[in-house]
């Protein structure tokens, strides 16, 4: 079991977060002590609030009174709502807050339920709880509750997950911002590209692509990003998702220093001329886009192709997965960009291609072309991922961590909660 501990200044902030969400039916209102609750037994923020309001009012000097816990238990726990409130009782005894008053939310909008706590961490006369050694406090209470409720020991699973899994979103599964999530926090640490371009060329393999928002806030130009699953013809299969609900690398701003960042890289990347030359290459020995684009497939590079209505290419770009880079054809040579294959695919001109020992080509074989050391076994070429949108090719699996399940709006509010603290001090 994982615990969060989060503080704020706002009670009516961490009251509505998780209020809408029982709103919303993805939250339950699971057990409370010291609450005000009503006579039909519903709740409101007000009546919660107001459990609370004889501890700040007495507040003497604490900046950030208010707690907002949450208690993660491993997907494969099986947790009653009986041992639930017996947990959330426990924790709070063993963090020193048995006798404040706190409300158990239990949430269900991922894939595996857990609990969220709101408390106040000053007592009835005003004198802050403390918070020494708070989180190797919170993991004692963790483990011990793992063995008192039989859970699965998270310290034990992270030291024991040898085997990451990286999937494409399946809009038809449901959960899908936690599959996009899974996706879209972990691209930056990964890979390296350097325009939006090549950047939603490589989410489209995993069915997933990005949109500019611009607009104005307070007279000032704001930009900003959403995300979309798509379904297999490359169209929106989902309500659109703001980025921060994954990350800060998912950021606009962000994107743009990694963007930097990833131009300084590559501009002198010997990676640069091998990607050329097996390109190169496999033009040579190959007579058509599907051909071609098998042929650098096998040796671990998806080739992502658009298109206008009427069939004509316009863009190119190449995703080599044994450097982790992303490049557009011109970005290689002007010979590699997209009006060269249009040319080719489209017209049946193929571009005369110039290399060192042209004799060396084998057309019936462009495997013994390649330059690149093997691919190890968790860097092969995945056989169950179905063509993406624009009929992609399939792309290697077992690169990135699992995060399935982790709540990323819970993230969001706790950097919210943060961010709000910050503002305040100025």
């Amino acid at each position: 079991m994982v615990a969060k501990i989060g503080r704020g200044k706002s009670l009516f902030g961490a009251l509505s977060y998780n209020m809408d969400k029982v709103k919303h039916n993805t939250a339950t209102v699971l057990a409370g002590q010291k609450i005000i609750e009503s006579p039909d037994g519903t709740f409101t923020v007000p009546q919660i609030s107001n459990s609370f309001q004889a501890y700040l009012v007495a507040n003497r000097k604490t900046e950030k009174p208010v707690v907002h816990i949450s208690l993660n238990p491993d997907p494969d726990d099986k947790v009653s709502n009986n041992d639930y409130k017996a947990i959330a009782k426990d924790y709070m005894e063993k963090m020193g807050y048995g006798k404040q008053p706190f409300i158990v939310f239990k949430h269900k909008d991922i894939e595996r339920s857990h609990i969220h706590i709101v408390t106040v961490c000053v007592d009835e006369k005003g004198r802050k709880i403390s918070d020494a050694f708070e989180k190797r406090k919170s993991m004692a209470a963790c483990r011990e509750l793992e063995r008192q409720y039989n859970l699965k020991n998270a310290v034990e699973k992270k030291q024991n997950r040898t085997e990451p899994i990286f999937k494409p979103v399946n809009y038809k599964v449901g959960d899908i911002k936690s599959q996009m999530a899974a996706v879209i926090r972990y691209l930056p640490k990964y890979y390296q590209y350097t325009t939006l371009g090549t950047y939603k060329a490589l989410l489209s393999l995993f069915n997933i692509t990005a949109e500019e928002v611009k607009g104005q806030y307070n007279g000032k130009p704001r930009q900003g990003l959403v995300y979309f699953a798509l379904n297999e013809k490359g169209e929106k299969a989902s309500n659109p998702f703001k980025a921060s609900l994954f990350g800060r690398g998912a950021g606009y701003t962000e994107l743009q220093s990694h963007f930097a960042k990833s131009k300084m890289q590559l501009q002198n990347s010997a990676d640069r001329s091998t990607l050329k030359a097996t390109i190169e290459k496999a033009i040579l020995a190959t007579k058509n886009e599907t051909e071609f684009k098998t042929a650098l497939k096998e040796a671990g590079i998806n080739t992502v192709v658009r298109r206008t209505a009427d069939n004509r290419i316009y863009g190119i770009t190449f995703i080599d997965h044994q450097s982790r880079s992303v490049w557009n054809g011109s970005q290689l040579n002007k010979n590699l960009s997209a009006g060269t294959f249009n040319e080719w695919w489209n017209n049946g001109n193929k571009p005369e291609i110039s290399l060192p020992n042209p004799n060396d080509v084998k057309s019936s074989n462009i495997n013994p072309l390649m330059k690149q050391s093997p691919l190890s076994e968790n860097e092969k070429i995945n056989p169950n991922l179905s063509d993406a949108a624009n009929a992609l090719s399939d792309i290697f699996g077992g690169l990135l961590p699992q995060t399935q399940g982790e709540d990323y709006e819970e993230e969001a509010f706790a950097r919210q909660m943060k961010k709000k603290s910050r503002g305040l001090r100025r």
